[in-house]
């Protein structure tokens, strides 16, 4: 009798024992999709292993095979394996996530031409992390390496943070290697005609795969290159269980395949940093940009202090340097990272600020559309002039938000033409004299702005997040590269190591702080942090249950796990869920994700979500 262990894409442990009937014996193999019956239900599974002994009584058949040849090889099922394994996940989950939806929904693919190659092992290389302050010295070592796998007959990934750099990746590679007579393909999540390029990376027919994320799972045949750029980047991190990060699984995956690992960043993340500092990955830092803008840091501890004007905006500093960029006929940029006019609508009389119904977070104000929305949830609703607890009639508007800023700054300068730019990609520089952003003019590049300014930094500086401080450095640095000339930073903190090390031009002096503040609270990257978060339509049971498994986790003797403390999450409450969390350390990830697995199996919380975000960000 022959026995299929399967793995289901549902967050249970498995694998689960299987009959594999006679007439599919002798064409199961490790690797394929097949339909099985689990409890009352009719489900797709994943066949990861064979075997002629059960100790499992009363098994269920297969129903039905879907893969021949299987779809996920073996280095595959070895990557997914370790996935599970680190980000406190299901090994059917971990397998889903690597795979194309039309393949996790169960579609039959027929006429597979997936040639028997030899897979090509070499030893394996020292990862690469290339430390840069533009794109023009990585990616001439990028296509050297791309040239240098294809001449060996062997494959590469190329993974970018959007589509937009995706896309102009795919022109500078195609036009190098054209010669070389090697296909690439884009691949991405959702992407029109997905499984059709897939498939034809499955056969073998790509040799380089240029995508966003989820590419790293590409099933690439004998991968001899790996290349993440700008790996510090957040959205590298999958906001979905499994909560896996693209650069740690290029790790596993270059570990695995003994790929060449090759990370490139502006400003490397301390994970990176720490890493090389331990000699641990070889560092590449190119030399510095000449001609770095100069930056002041306004003091905005007194602004308005000794002033007649209340909520004074802008800095006496950074007030003459718009007026001297303005008359000297120079690009202004003002940054401040809040949308809308006012933040805060709230009522003189009894003190109630107006929130989201759904996720309990402030509204904001947005004075063109003249209308209150939530940013998290996209609840929307009419300004209120009547106050809706105590019926007073004068509701107060505070807080401040670009579009308030677009209106102050044509106060003050009245003869500036003045822009709040929302969308980059349509933006010229030459439309106005002064442009009000957020953050998302970070991601565009070739601009120069004869002034930047930084407005209300601190918000960022000051939020409950571990890397705050890593975050809004990140944020300042991408700000100093659409700088030209001169760069003011208002700040009520300016001692803060973020705004020395720009002062002094350099980045070790934040790098050497965060990273012993980081080790002194024995917090990332020293240790590896978890979240268990839990989530539920009612508020005292969410945080009850949370409560009684903090104190049931810190009762358990286990070496080197630390139960750090529990708390409501941010946002509290988030589309009607009410979100409490734990936050737990240990000296390894795969050392939590086994102390979770096996505790979390004991806990009973109907209606309430429980998840586990291994290295949150």
């Amino acid at each position: 009798m022959l026995y299929a262990k399967i793995v289901l894409g549902l967050p249970v442990a498995g694998p689960f024992d299987y009959i594999v009937p006679e007439a599919l014996q002798k064409q199961i193999k490790v690797g394929a999709r097949v339909w099985v019956s689990f409890g009352n239900r009719r489900l797709m599974g994943y066949v990861v292993g064979l075997s002629h002994t059960t100790n499992i009584k009363n098994l269920k058949p297969i129903l039905e095979l879907l893969d021949n040849p299987p779809l996920i090889n073996k280095n595959m099922l070895l990557l997914t394996k370790e996935l599970s394994d680190y980000y406190c996940c299901s090994w059917g989950e971990a397998i889903e996530t690597a795979l194309p939806l039309a393949i996790r929904k169960g579609r039959k693919i027929t006429q597979i031409e997936k040639p028997e190659k030899n897979r090509l092992k070499g030893k394996l290389i020292e990862p690469i992390l290339i430390h840069d302050s533009g794109t023009k010295e990585r990616w001439g070592i990028y296509l050297e390496a791309i040239k240098n796998v294809l001449s060996q007959d062997k494959s590469a990934i190329v993974i970018l943070p959007d589509r937009e750099t995706v896309f102009k990746a795919k022109e500078i590679i195609q036009g190098r290697m054209a010669h070389m007579g090697s296909e690439l393909i884009v691949l991405y999540r959702n992407q029109p005609g997905e499984l059709k390029e897939w498939l034809k990376i499955l056969e073998g027919k790509v040799k380089i795969v240029v995508g966003s994320r989820s590419s790293i799972f590409a099933p690439v045949e004998n991968l001899g290159l790996i290349i993440v750029d700008e790996e510090q980047n957040s959205v590298y991190k999958q906001d979905q269980v499994p909560h896996y990060h693209s650069r740690q699984v290029a790790f596993m995956r270059s570990r695995i395949e003994t790929a060449q690992l090759i990370l490139a960043s502006s400003l490397p993340s301390l994970e990176m940093v720490l890493l090389a500092k331990q000699n641990k990955i070889k560092n590449i830092f190119t030399q510095k940009r000449e001609n770095l803008p100069e930056i002041k840091i306004a003091d905005t501890t007194y602004l308005n202090r000794g002033t007649k004007e209340k909520n004074k905006i802008l800095s006496k500093s950074l007030e003459d340097a718009i007026f001297s960029a303005l008359n000297t006929k120079g690009k202004i940029l003002l940054f401040l990272n809040r949308r809308g006019y006012a933040t805060v609508i709230s009522c003189r009389q009894c003190g109630m600020v107006l929130k989201c119904p759904r996720c309990n977070i402030n509204l904001v104000y947005h004075f063109k559309e003249n209308v209150l929305s939530c940013h998290y949830c996209n609840f929307k609703m009419q300004p209120q002039d009547i106050c809706p607890n105590c019926n007073a009639g004068y509701m107060r508007y505070s807080g401040l938000g670009i579009e308030k800023i677009e209106s102050e700054i044509a106060r003050i300068f009245p003869k500036g033409i003045i822009k709040r730019q929302d969308n980059w990609q349509k933006a010229d520089i030459n439309d106005a004299d002064i442009f009000i952003s957020t953050q998302s003019v970070i991601k565009e590049t070739g601009y120069g702005f004869d002034l930047v300014g930084v407005l209300a930094i601190d918000n960022s500086l000051n939020r409950i997040d571990l890397r705050a401080a890593e975050k809004t450095f990140s944020l300042l640095i991408d700000l100093v590269r659409l700088s030209s000339k001169k760069m003011i930073i208002q700040t009520a903190l300016p001692r803060h190591y973020c705004f020395q090390a720009l002062l002094a031009k350099d980045v070790s002096i934040f790098y050497d702080t965060e990273l012993k503040q980081r080790r002194q609270l024995g917090f990332a990257p020293y240790k590896n942090m978890a979240l268990i978060k839990l989530r539920g339509k009612i508020q005292e049971r969410v945080k009850k249950i949370t409560q009684d498994l903090f104190q049931e986790l810190s009762k358990t003797k286990k070496d080197g796990i630390r139960i750090i403390s529990f708390s409501p999450g941010q946002p509290t409450k988030q589309r009607g869920n009410f979100y409490w969390q734990i936050l737990l350390s240990a000296s390894g990830a795969k050392k939590i994700s086994r102390f979770l697995k096996i505790r979390l199996k004991k806990l009973r919380h109907s209606g309430i979500i429980v998840t586990v975000d291994v290295d949150p960000l």
